[in-house]
């Protein structure tokens, strides 16, 4: 089961449903509960927009329809998890005829872009529909370069026409406010017993998961087993990163060590394991370390960083396997120094030699290259791999571009990188201009950043495709931001773009802008990058007791009343809920903003409900907390029902609880459960107390 994305919040989750005595149930993937249908996702399931599965075969059962394929078909089940509305689209031509074949995409904001959850094709009555949670949407139809979009209110809108009137080329904004299902979780009871028969079973597989971590590489143990290496400086760092960070796969890593060492080349190892990712630590197998390392050529003149981007074996998103040996052993001496001296005839050769056929992959998981060359027939974005992992076998340059997805080469005789087209057999180098992005910078945000706040998509065929620009530590921070993006200029290449911006809200809405307009050859493209506010002032939204009393933790044994831990003035309270995902995500949420809170000064107190969960935190899987935290057990559970109690939340026993209220008694801020950012939410409201 599904979520493509959330509308309340950025980010996605599936999980799955069991079928027992004639009816489906739902339970968390991993987060064992101790009845069905109960998981920490209840409340953020009810303000769902679209929930769907994969059936094998053709289907047809009482649910919606969203795809079929000769594998499965895909349907709605967002009935199940949350009250639903029907939409009706109609689309109609600039002349107010009927379009039959328009594509039609259903759209959710996430991640500041309005991603596609569903698409849908008009029938003969210019008509496409669908269900959903009672949220907004954002409709967007196309055909033949033409399109128009607009919001789309399920509960509200039964049917909404759109009429094929924009086209490439325009330059203009337009401000969206976009609004979630409310919440309304249907919690099924639990009994004290139920409970306490779940918390002693996870505390057992919590025993037997912490047993293997600890068999795993810290940071001393890792400079232990490196030392035979003769590693150092920046090389030796980063290679005890790696070994911490590829938790059960150490071994693997450090036998590639040893293979390499015994070459004399262990700081060859450490440059082609820095250009993976740390997933692929985690999981990268030994063969196929060994092949990219011992059939990647160290020609005159190169660099360790220039060999391991030649001999890096990750390409896009494929699973990893060894190929090199073999691709060298495909061609003639005469067919590879062909390539070699001129890519363009490689390119030649996958146009002449492979058959691309998308409908073959219906589930787009990329076919290895080894399995594209035995079959000669392979979906797009296989054949692209393919021809990258060909390429850099025999020493080529290449590479699929991560922002644009553009298959791209080094043509040897210039040094230059060219766009790789299937579809021409020529050297492509397209044209670029400058895009410069001009900020006033709102209160609560210096330098937005991208997927938080703002993301850029390029026009194609009637629709707008996203620029992927690294996101950083999707936790901690990094990655492409206005400032080090758009404020000095971006080199884009020539086309129709648009930029969209999104402010979230405590409540899960959005205001949002988009800003559409065109990169020319040479020419620099002004636009303004607008962060919309909300002209509500923050309000009292509730009362708590200041005067309520926790138990700190460490060696004070007396309670102690929020007033005396945090003086006079706002603080933040939270209760947690140890190793549970939506208490992973807050707290990583505010450890980004560490400076931010710090600046601000005030004192939060994060609770635990028993001294027995306070005994399973692990604050070193949490690192830059900020250092106005105090810890303490929630006596009784008293603060956690007083919230529950007097904010009027749906449920008593989903956590974390976070509230931002004052010594007054007053609450400006509460948030209860699953919230990706809910440190920049925190900020918003103290930059407006």
């Amino acid at each position: 089961m599904y979520t493509p994305r959330w509308a309340h919040t950025d980010d996605n989750h599936a999980w799955v449903e069991a079928w027992a005595d004639g009816k489906w149930y739902f339970l968390g993937a991993c987060e064992p509960e101790p009845v069905l249908n109960l998981g920490w996702f209840n409340a953020p399931a009810s303000r769902g927009m679209l929930m769907h599965t994969k059936v094998f075969g053709r289907y047809e059962g009482p649910e919606e329809v969203m795809a079929v394929t000769p594998s499965y078909t895909e349907i709605n089940v967002i009935d199940n998890y949350a009250p639903t509305a029907k939409a009706v689209v109609v689309v109609k031509d600039v002349d107010g005829r009927i379009v039959e074949g328009a594509q039609v995409d259903f759209k959710v904001y996430n991640y500041a872009e309005f991603f596609t959850v569903a698409t849908k094709t008009t029938d003969k009555n210019g008509c496409a529909s669908l269900t959903a949670g009672k949220g907004d949407m954002l409709v967007w139809a196309s055909k033949d370069g033409r399109f128009g979009y607009a919001k789309c209110s399920f509960g509200k809108d039964k049917e909404l026409t759109l009429v094929l009137s924009k086209q490439e080329g325009e330059t203009y904004k337009v401000d969206l406010d976009i609004v979630p299902p409310v919440e309304g979780a249907n919690l099924p009871e639990v009994s004290d017993e139920q409970r306490q028969e779940n918390d002693a079973r996870m505390a057992q597989e919590d025993a037997i998961r912490n047993a293997y971590v600890a068999t795993m590489m810290d940071e001393k143990k890792a400079v232990e087993a490196l030392k035979p290496f003769g590693l150092k400086g920046n090389s030796l760092a980063k290679s005890i990163q790696m070994l911490v960070a590829s938790r059960g796969n150490y071994q693997t890593l450090l036998d590639f060590f040893q293979f390499a060492h015994e070459q004399g080349k262990a700081e060859h190892a450490a440059a082609l394991l820095n250009v993976l990712s740390e997933k692929d630590w985690r999981d990268v197998p030994l063969e196929v370390l060994k092949d990219h390392f011992v059939h990647t050529a160290m020609k005159e003149g190169m660099s360790l960083e220039d060999w391991s981007v030649l001999a890096n074996p990750r390409v896009d998103v494929e699973m990893l396997t060894p190929y090199r040996s073999f691709f060298l052993n495909q061609f003639s001496k005469e067919e590879a120094a062909a390539f070699v001296e001129s890519p363009a005839q490689l390119v030649d050769w996958c146009i002449e030699h492979i058959e691309v056929d998308n409908a073959l992959n219906v589930q787009r998981i990329p076919v290895s290259p080894v399995g594209v060359w035995k079959a000669r027939k392979a979906d797009e974005r296989s054949r692209n791999i393919f021809f990258v992992s060909v390429a850099r076998s025999l020493g080529i340059y290449a590479q699929i571009d991560a922002v644009t997805g553009k298959v791209q080469y080094v043509e040897p005789r210039d040094g230059k990188l060219y766009d790789v087209n299937f579809a021409v057999r020529s050297l492509n180098r397209v044209p670029t201009g400058t895009l410069k992005a001009a900020y006033r910078p709102i209160k609560s945000l210096s330098d937005p950043k991208y997927y938080s706040h703002f993301t850029l998509s390029k026009f194609k065929d009637g629709r707008f495709q996203l620029l992927s620009y690294d996101e950083g530590d999707v936790d901690m921070g990094g990655g492409a931001t206005w400032g080090n993006l758009l404020k000095e200029g971006l080199r884009l290449d020539v086309g129709y773009y648009m930029l969209i911006t999104g402010t979230r809200m405590a409540s899960g809405a959005v205001l949002s802008q988009i800003s559409f307009f065109t990169i020319e050859e040479g020419k620099e493209t002004k636009v303004q990058l607008v962060m919309r506010e909300s002209k509500d002032q923050v309000q009292v939204i509730g009362n708590f007791n200041s005067e309520s009393l926790f138990q700190p933790v460490g060696e004070q044994t007396s309670a102690e009343s929020l007033l005396q831990a945090c003086g006079r003035g706002y603080f933040v309270v939270g209760v947690l809920g140890v190793g549970q995902e939506p208490t992973n995500h807050a707290l990583r949420d505010i450890a980004a903003l560490r400076g931010e809170f710090e600046k601000w000064g005030r004192q939060m107190v994060l609770l635990f409900p028993s001294e027995e969960q306070y005994k399973k935190f692990r604050p070193e899987e949490f690192p830059g907390l900020p250092s106005t935290i105090q810890y303490g057990i929630d006596i009784d559970n008293s603060i956690q029902k007083q919230i529950y109690e007097t904010m009027k939340l749906s449920s008593k026993n989903t956590l974390p609880m976070f509230i931002i209220a004052d010594t007054f008694n007053r609450v400006v801020f509460v948030s209860q459960g699953y919230t990706i950012g809910l440190g920049e939410q925190l900020m918003k409201v103290v930059h407006g107390l």
